[in-house]
Protein backbone atom coordinates (compact mmCIF):
# COMPACT_ATOMS: atom_id res chain seq x y z
CA UNK A 1 0.00 0.00 0.00
CA UNK A 2 2.77 2.38 0.71
CA UNK A 3 4.63 1.84 -2.34
CA UNK A 4 1.23 2.73 -4.21
CA UNK A 5 1.21 5.74 -2.12
CA UNK A 6 4.61 7.00 -3.15
CA UNK A 7 3.91 5.99 -6.90
CA UNK A 8 1.19 7.81 -6.61
CA UNK A 9 3.01 11.20 -5.07
CA UNK A 10 5.04 11.36 -8.11
CA UNK A 11 2.61 10.78 -10.58
CA UNK A 12 0.63 13.57 -9.00
CA UNK A 13 3.82 15.70 -9.20
CA UNK A 14 4.40 14.58 -12.74
CA UNK A 15 0.89 15.87 -13.39
CA UNK A 16 1.47 18.77 -12.18
CA UNK A 17 4.52 20.17 -14.13
CA UNK A 18 2.80 18.29 -17.23
CA UNK A 19 0.03 20.71 -16.96
CA UNK A 20 2.30 23.51 -16.71
CA UNK A 21 4.85 23.24 -18.52
CA UNK A 22 4.14 20.65 -21.36
CA UNK A 23 2.23 23.50 -23.66
CA UNK A 24 4.98 25.81 -23.37
CA UNK A 25 7.64 23.21 -23.92
CA UNK A 26 5.55 22.49 -27.53
CA UNK A 27 5.27 25.46 -28.43
CA UNK A 28 9.16 26.22 -28.23
CA UNK A 29 9.74 23.33 -30.61
CA UNK A 30 6.51 24.52 -33.18
CA UNK A 31 4.08 21.65 -32.06
CA UNK A 32 1.39 24.26 -30.43
CA UNK A 33 -1.63 22.60 -32.37
CA UNK A 34 -4.21 20.73 -31.87
CA UNK A 35 -3.77 18.35 -28.96
CA UNK A 36 -0.22 19.91 -27.81
CA UNK A 37 -1.85 23.04 -26.72
CA UNK A 38 -4.01 20.91 -23.97
CA UNK A 39 -2.96 20.88 -20.59
CA UNK A 40 -4.88 17.44 -20.16
CA UNK A 41 -2.69 16.12 -22.70
CA UNK A 42 0.52 17.73 -20.75
CA UNK A 43 -0.61 16.64 -17.71
CA UNK A 44 -1.27 12.98 -19.00
CA UNK A 45 2.10 12.96 -20.21
CA UNK A 46 3.45 14.31 -17.36
CA UNK A 47 2.59 11.33 -15.23
CA UNK A 48 3.52 8.90 -17.44
CA UNK A 49 6.85 9.89 -17.69
CA UNK A 50 7.53 10.39 -14.10
CA UNK A 51 5.70 6.70 -13.41
CA UNK A 52 8.23 5.20 -15.54
CA UNK A 53 11.23 7.98 -14.97
CA UNK A 54 10.86 7.06 -11.20
CA UNK A 55 10.63 3.50 -10.75
CA UNK A 56 13.84 3.39 -9.61
CA UNK A 57 13.73 5.84 -6.98
CA UNK A 58 10.88 4.46 -5.17
CA UNK A 59 12.91 1.98 -3.78
CA UNK A 60 14.98 4.39 -2.47
CA UNK A 61 12.04 6.42 -0.76
CA UNK A 62 10.70 2.89 0.31
CA UNK A 63 14.41 2.44 2.54
CA UNK A 64 14.00 5.74 3.76
CA UNK A 65 10.21 5.42 4.67
CA UNK A 66 10.77 2.34 6.47
CA UNK A 67 14.51 3.43 8.38
CA UNK A 68 12.39 6.45 9.70
CA UNK A 69 9.63 4.63 10.61
CA UNK A 70 11.38 2.51 12.66
CA UNK A 71 13.33 5.20 14.40
CA UNK A 72 10.29 6.79 15.53
CA UNK A 73 9.15 3.49 16.91
CA UNK A 74 11.45 2.47 18.68
CA UNK A 75 12.24 6.10 20.40
CA UNK A 76 9.42 7.31 22.91
CA UNK A 77 6.74 9.45 22.10
CA UNK A 78 7.74 11.85 25.61
CA UNK A 79 11.08 12.38 23.58
CA UNK A 80 9.89 13.23 19.93
CA UNK A 81 7.41 15.18 20.83
CA UNK A 82 9.56 18.03 21.88
CA UNK A 83 11.60 17.75 18.68
CA UNK A 84 8.41 18.27 16.79
CA UNK A 85 7.89 21.46 18.80
CA UNK A 86 11.39 22.45 17.49
CA UNK A 87 11.14 21.75 13.96
CA UNK A 88 7.53 23.97 14.19
CA UNK A 89 9.34 26.77 15.93
CA UNK A 90 11.77 26.71 13.11
CA UNK A 91 9.30 26.54 10.31
CA UNK A 92 7.78 29.56 11.45
CA UNK A 93 10.71 31.52 12.25
CA UNK A 94 11.57 30.96 8.67
CA UNK A 95 7.99 31.66 7.66
CA UNK A 96 8.11 35.07 9.50
CA UNK A 97 11.85 35.51 7.32
CA UNK A 98 10.35 35.11 3.88
CA UNK A 99 10.01 38.44 3.00
CA UNK A 100 13.41 39.66 4.16
CA UNK A 101 14.80 36.30 2.03
CA UNK A 102 12.68 37.33 -0.97
CA UNK A 103 14.21 40.95 -1.42
CA UNK A 104 17.45 39.15 -2.51
CA UNK A 105 17.95 38.88 -6.32
CA UNK A 106 17.86 36.22 -7.92
CA UNK A 107 18.46 33.44 -5.19
CA UNK A 108 16.09 35.37 -2.80
CA UNK A 109 13.68 31.63 -3.19
CA UNK A 110 16.39 29.47 -3.39
CA UNK A 111 17.86 30.95 0.42
CA UNK A 112 14.27 30.37 1.58
CA UNK A 113 13.96 26.94 1.10
CA UNK A 114 17.36 26.43 2.65
CA UNK A 115 16.50 28.76 5.54
CA UNK A 116 13.54 26.75 6.13
CA UNK A 117 15.01 23.15 5.97
CA UNK A 118 18.03 24.33 8.27
CA UNK A 119 15.74 26.16 10.71
CA UNK A 120 13.14 23.17 10.73
CA UNK A 121 16.32 20.48 11.15
CA UNK A 122 18.19 23.09 14.01
CA UNK A 123 14.46 23.60 15.62
CA UNK A 124 14.24 19.61 16.12
CA UNK A 125 17.64 18.30 16.96
CA UNK A 126 18.20 21.09 19.60
CA UNK A 127 14.87 20.87 21.31
CA UNK A 128 15.82 16.58 20.84
CA UNK A 129 18.61 16.76 23.03
CA UNK A 130 17.71 19.46 25.46
CA UNK A 131 14.44 17.40 25.84
CA UNK A 132 14.73 16.35 29.98
CA UNK A 133 15.51 20.43 30.87
CA UNK A 134 12.96 21.46 28.66
CA UNK A 135 10.55 18.96 30.58
CA UNK A 136 12.50 19.98 34.08
CA UNK A 137 11.38 23.38 32.78
CA UNK A 138 8.04 22.82 32.76
CA UNK A 139 7.32 20.65 35.21
CA UNK A 140 9.13 22.49 37.96
CA UNK A 141 11.98 20.13 38.53
CA UNK A 142 14.87 22.29 37.20
CA UNK A 143 15.86 23.35 40.95
CA UNK A 144 15.85 20.21 42.24
CA UNK A 145 17.87 18.68 39.08
CA UNK A 146 20.17 21.91 40.40
CA UNK A 147 20.75 20.65 43.48
CA UNK A 148 20.85 16.99 42.55
CA UNK A 149 23.95 18.06 39.78
CA UNK A 150 25.31 19.97 42.63
CA UNK A 151 25.33 17.17 45.21
CA UNK A 152 26.73 14.86 42.45
CA UNK A 153 29.60 17.46 41.86
CA UNK A 154 30.37 17.31 45.33
CA UNK A 155 30.48 13.29 45.66
CA UNK A 156 33.00 13.84 42.27
CA UNK A 157 35.19 16.14 43.74
CA UNK A 158 35.71 14.42 47.39
CA UNK A 159 35.11 10.86 45.77
CA UNK A 160 33.43 9.68 48.41
CA UNK A 161 30.36 8.00 46.35
CA UNK A 162 30.25 4.35 46.30
CA UNK A 163 27.23 2.45 45.01
CA UNK A 164 26.21 -0.44 46.58
CA UNK A 165 24.08 -2.89 43.77
CA UNK A 166 21.84 -5.78 44.55
CA UNK A 167 24.42 -8.76 45.60
CA UNK A 168 26.80 -7.28 48.07
CA UNK A 169 23.30 -5.84 49.60
CA UNK A 170 21.73 -9.68 49.35
CA UNK A 171 25.37 -10.88 50.83
CA UNK A 172 24.83 -9.24 54.18
CA UNK A 173 28.95 -8.86 54.71
CA UNK A 174 28.85 -4.80 53.61
CA UNK A 175 27.45 -3.87 57.25
CA UNK A 176 30.39 -5.69 58.92
CA UNK A 177 33.07 -3.96 56.47
CA UNK A 178 31.40 -0.65 57.17
CA UNK A 179 30.96 -1.09 60.80
CA UNK A 180 35.28 -1.24 61.08
CA UNK A 181 35.84 1.60 59.42
CA UNK A 182 37.26 0.06 56.40
CA UNK A 183 34.57 1.96 54.13
CA UNK A 184 33.54 5.59 54.34
CA UNK A 185 32.73 7.89 52.57
CA UNK A 186 28.69 8.22 51.31
CA UNK A 187 27.08 5.07 50.57
CA UNK A 188 24.60 5.74 47.34
CA UNK A 189 21.91 3.09 46.60
CA UNK A 190 20.02 3.88 43.04
CA UNK A 191 16.42 3.96 43.16
CA UNK A 192 16.74 1.36 40.42
CA UNK A 193 18.52 -1.06 42.61
CA UNK A 194 16.54 -0.83 45.16
CA UNK A 195 13.60 -1.50 42.82
CA UNK A 196 14.86 -4.70 42.19
CA UNK A 197 15.83 -5.47 45.73
CA UNK A 198 11.60 -5.04 46.16
CA UNK A 199 11.07 -7.36 43.79
CA UNK A 200 13.16 -10.09 44.71
CA UNK A 201 11.55 -9.37 48.05
CA UNK A 202 8.02 -10.04 46.76
CA UNK A 203 9.01 -13.31 44.61
CA UNK A 204 6.99 -15.72 44.76
CA UNK A 205 10.19 -18.49 44.99
CA UNK A 206 10.97 -18.37 49.04
CA UNK A 207 14.83 -18.85 48.75
CA UNK A 208 14.73 -15.80 46.67
CA UNK A 209 11.94 -13.92 48.72
CA UNK A 210 14.19 -14.70 51.95
CA UNK A 211 17.31 -13.33 50.33
CA UNK A 212 15.70 -10.11 49.10
CA UNK A 213 14.25 -9.46 52.79
CA UNK A 214 17.76 -9.83 54.65
CA UNK A 215 19.04 -7.42 51.87
CA UNK A 216 16.45 -5.07 53.18
CA UNK A 217 17.08 -6.06 56.62
CA UNK A 218 21.10 -5.05 55.66
CA UNK A 219 20.19 -1.93 54.29
CA UNK A 220 17.86 -0.79 57.87
CA UNK A 221 20.48 -1.75 59.53
CA UNK A 222 23.39 0.71 57.82
CA UNK A 223 20.80 3.29 57.51
CA UNK A 224 20.18 3.09 61.67
CA UNK A 225 22.38 2.05 63.49
CA UNK A 226 26.00 2.53 61.40
CA UNK A 227 27.31 5.90 61.76
CA UNK A 228 27.83 6.01 57.94
CA UNK A 229 26.02 8.67 55.32
CA UNK A 230 23.62 6.56 52.90
CA UNK A 231 21.69 8.50 50.30
CA UNK A 232 19.08 6.50 48.09
CA UNK A 233 19.27 8.24 44.54
CA UNK A 234 16.21 9.10 42.80
CA UNK A 235 17.62 8.13 38.95
CA UNK A 236 17.09 6.39 36.37
CA UNK A 237 18.22 5.36 32.66
CA UNK A 238 15.35 4.19 30.95
CA UNK A 239 17.15 3.96 27.68
CA UNK A 240 18.88 0.70 29.48
CA UNK A 241 17.53 -2.57 30.55
CA UNK A 242 20.04 -4.32 32.87
CA UNK A 243 20.41 -3.13 36.11
CA UNK A 244 24.24 -3.61 35.78
CA UNK A 245 24.48 -1.54 32.65
CA UNK A 246 23.00 1.24 34.98
CA UNK A 247 25.02 0.78 37.67
CA UNK A 248 28.38 1.16 35.40
CA UNK A 249 26.65 4.34 34.04
CA UNK A 250 25.85 5.99 36.78
CA UNK A 251 29.25 5.65 38.50
CA UNK A 252 30.62 6.92 35.35
CA UNK A 253 28.25 10.06 35.55
CA UNK A 254 29.13 10.68 39.30
CA UNK A 255 32.99 9.46 39.29
CA UNK A 256 31.90 6.91 41.94
CA UNK A 257 33.13 3.24 42.94
CA UNK A 258 30.87 0.31 42.87
CA UNK A 259 30.62 -1.82 45.60
CA UNK A 260 30.01 -5.57 44.55
CA UNK A 261 30.61 -9.30 44.95
CA UNK A 262 29.74 -10.35 41.06
CA UNK A 263 32.55 -11.58 39.21
CA UNK A 264 30.66 -10.18 35.79
CA UNK A 265 30.13 -6.88 36.99
CA UNK A 266 33.90 -6.61 38.33
CA UNK A 267 34.81 -7.15 35.18
CA UNK A 268 32.98 -5.04 33.00
CA UNK A 269 33.45 -2.06 35.47
CA UNK A 270 37.35 -2.60 34.52
CA UNK A 271 36.88 -2.83 30.80
CA UNK A 272 34.76 0.70 31.66
CA UNK A 273 37.53 2.40 33.41
CA UNK A 274 34.79 2.52 37.18
CA UNK A 275 36.88 2.24 40.32
CA UNK A 276 35.15 -1.19 41.35
CA UNK A 277 35.89 -2.53 45.19
CA UNK A 278 34.83 -5.87 45.21
CA UNK A 279 33.92 -7.74 48.57
CA UNK A 280 35.30 -11.48 47.65
CA UNK A 281 38.73 -9.98 46.69
CA UNK A 282 39.21 -7.71 50.04
CA UNK A 283 37.72 -11.63 52.03
CA UNK A 284 40.73 -13.33 50.38
CA UNK A 285 43.36 -10.56 50.74
CA UNK A 286 42.58 -10.37 54.56
CA UNK A 287 42.94 -14.30 55.09
CA UNK A 288 46.02 -15.20 57.09
CA UNK A 289 49.02 -16.18 54.75
CA UNK A 290 50.50 -19.56 55.55
CA UNK A 291 54.04 -20.75 53.90
CA UNK A 292 54.78 -24.76 53.64
CA UNK A 293 56.58 -25.37 57.05
CA UNK A 294 54.20 -23.76 59.51
CA UNK A 295 52.17 -25.86 61.98
CA UNK A 296 48.63 -24.95 62.28
CA UNK A 297 46.03 -27.04 64.45
CA UNK A 298 42.98 -27.88 62.33
CA UNK A 299 40.22 -29.98 63.23
CA UNK A 300 39.38 -32.89 60.55
CA UNK A 301 35.50 -33.36 59.83
CA UNK A 302 35.43 -35.33 56.81
CA UNK A 303 37.64 -37.94 54.31
CA UNK A 304 38.73 -36.52 51.28
CA UNK A 305 38.86 -37.71 47.73
CA UNK A 306 42.20 -39.88 47.77
CA UNK A 307 42.63 -42.81 50.09
CA UNK A 308 43.59 -41.88 53.69
CA UNK A 309 43.09 -38.09 52.97
CA UNK A 310 41.48 -35.76 55.69
CA UNK A 311 39.38 -32.25 55.42
CA UNK A 312 39.53 -30.02 57.56
CA UNK A 313 38.71 -25.82 57.68
CA UNK A 314 40.25 -22.94 59.01
CA UNK A 315 38.08 -20.57 60.82
CA UNK A 316 38.07 -18.00 57.70
CA UNK A 317 37.00 -21.34 55.64
CA UNK A 318 40.41 -22.03 53.92
CA UNK A 319 39.90 -25.51 53.37
CA UNK A 320 42.85 -27.97 54.25
CA UNK A 321 43.58 -31.30 52.61
CA UNK A 322 45.37 -33.56 55.77
CA UNK A 323 48.06 -36.91 54.38
CA UNK A 324 47.13 -39.93 56.36
CA UNK A 325 44.14 -37.45 58.09
CA UNK A 326 41.29 -40.19 57.66
CA UNK A 327 41.72 -42.01 61.35
CA UNK A 328 41.74 -38.16 62.94
CA UNK A 329 38.18 -37.67 61.73
CA UNK A 330 36.32 -35.87 64.35
CA UNK A 331 39.55 -34.87 66.29
CA UNK A 332 41.92 -32.00 66.68
CA UNK A 333 45.09 -32.34 65.00
CA UNK A 334 48.39 -30.36 64.66
CA UNK A 335 49.48 -30.57 61.13
CA UNK A 336 52.52 -29.50 59.28
CA UNK A 337 51.90 -27.18 56.21
CA UNK A 338 53.33 -28.84 53.07
CA UNK A 339 52.31 -26.93 49.85
CA UNK A 340 49.30 -24.39 49.66
CA UNK A 341 47.76 -23.87 46.22
CA UNK A 342 45.55 -20.87 45.04
CA UNK A 343 43.03 -21.47 42.56
CA UNK A 344 39.91 -19.11 41.38
CA UNK A 345 37.78 -20.86 44.06
CA UNK A 346 40.02 -19.70 46.74
CA UNK A 347 42.90 -21.08 48.53
CA UNK A 348 43.88 -24.61 49.63
CA UNK A 349 46.20 -25.29 51.73
CA UNK A 350 47.77 -29.40 52.01
CA UNK A 351 49.61 -30.30 55.26
CA UNK A 352 50.40 -33.36 57.20
CA UNK A 353 49.93 -34.87 60.66
CA UNK A 354 52.79 -33.41 62.69
CA UNK A 355 53.15 -36.29 64.50
CA UNK A 356 54.49 -38.59 61.12
CA UNK A 357 57.02 -36.02 61.16
CA UNK A 358 58.03 -36.35 64.53
CA UNK A 359 58.11 -40.50 64.09
CA UNK A 360 60.25 -39.69 60.98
Amino acid sequence: MLRKIVHLFFGVVGVVLGAKFAPTLFALIKLDYGVFKSTIFGGLLGFSIFILATIWLVDYVMTLIRWFEERMLRTPISDVMPGIVGMILGLIIAYLLENAFMQLPIVGSVVQIFASVLLGYLGFTIFFRKREELLAIFSGRLGRDKDKDKSSKQLTRSGEAKLLDTSVIIDGRIADIVKTGFLDGVLIIPSFVLEELQHIADSSDALKRNRGRRGLDILNRIQKELMVKVQIMEIDFEDIQEVDSKLVKLAKKINGKVVTNDFNLNKVCELQGVGVLNINDLANAVKPVVLPGEEIIVQVIKDGKEHGQGIGYLDDGTMIVVEGGREYIGSRLEVLVTSVLQTSAGRMIFAKPKLLERAL
